[in-house]
């Protein structure tokens, strides 16, 4: 009887020790992709909860009311949640560099983080490749100084809508101002708001070799993630890249935020549910 008795307690302590376990297990990130609206239907079925859009489509202030309204409608309709959109700024307004026109800026922004507000969309993505380019030869340093005014007055108006404004590293292709998360993170650090964080985009990342330890040193300033396969941007499981060292610093830094997918997408009956399937894995196998 007394064996019996221990073996019950040593099965009650296992089981104790498998809840506990499972309790402390980091979440995993949260999925989502960048695509269109459209596809909502697809990207639900495929398991994403959440979808990024783009300003232009969506909740841009040259959109007119009523193609607001109907967007408005499209996203209370949609089966995801429409949670972020992209490209703050077109090229046209410039927000680094020697022709920033500040009260154009804020204008715009202003009228871009009501309507995001109105809309639920949680983060605005600031990559900008255009808006945010500098002539060459333009001192960097003074750029990087008047670009953290900048975004420090973008901070108020996103706090006043309570929309959060997500800095993106972009690759040195697409711009020659703040290419790395490094860079980005130190942005970040000098604005100071909590409705200014850091993107770190993985795919980027990659494409400028930089190390996974950079998201580990960026830390708590990081509010969303996003990646695409190195070569030529496809969906995650298309040339089957391993994320894994960079899920690794995420885990260190128990980040169980948002990872969107921003990729190029050819055949989305097959890609986009795949990628799910392919990212889930991984991200499983890191944070298990």
């Amino acid at each position: 009887m007394k064996n019996i008795n221990v073996l019950i307690g040593c099965i009650y302590c296992l089981l104790f020790l498998s809840f506990v376990s499972k309790s402390f297990a980091q979440q995993i990130p949260k999925l989502g992709i960048v695509s269109s609206i459209s596809r909502d239907s697809i990207i639900h079925a495929a398991g994403f909860k959440y979808i990024g859009e783009s300003v232009s489509n969506m909740i841009s202030p040259a959109l007119s009311i009523n193609a607001f309204e109907s967007n408005l409608e499209k996203i209370r309709n949609a089966k995801t949640k429409i949670l972020s959109c992209n490209v703050f700024f077109p090229g046209s307004i410039k927000i680094a560099g020697p022709d920033v026109d500040l009260a154009k800026v804020l204008t715009y922004a202003d009228g871009v983080l009501s309507r995001a507000n109105k809309a639920g969309v949680k983060f605005i993505i600031l990559g900008s490749s255009s808006a945010r380019s500098i002539p060459e030869g333009y001192d960097k340093e003074k750029a990087k100084s008047d670009f953290v005014k900048t975004c420090a007055e973008l901070a108020k108006l996103a706090a006043k809508h309570h929309v959060i404004i997500a800095l993106e590293n972009l690759q040195s292709s697409e711009t020659n101002f703040i290419n790395t998360v490094r860079d980005a993170a130190d942005v970040v650090r000098k604005v100071n708001n909590p409705s200014f964080r850091l993107n770190a985009d993985i795919f980027h990342m990659m494409r400028e070799n930089e190390s996974p330890e950079e998201i580990v040193k960026a830390g708590k300033l990081l509010a969303f993630c996003e990646l695409a396969e190195k070569e030529k941007r496809t969906l995650p499981g298309v040339m089957k890249d391993d994320f894994k060292p960079y899920f690794s610093a995420l885990k260190r830094i128990s980040y169980s935020g948002y990872l969107f997918i921003e990729g190029k997408i050819e055949h989305p009956e097959v890609e986009i549910p795949f990628a799910f399937k392919y990212l889930t894995q991984q991200l499983t196998e890191v944070y298990k």
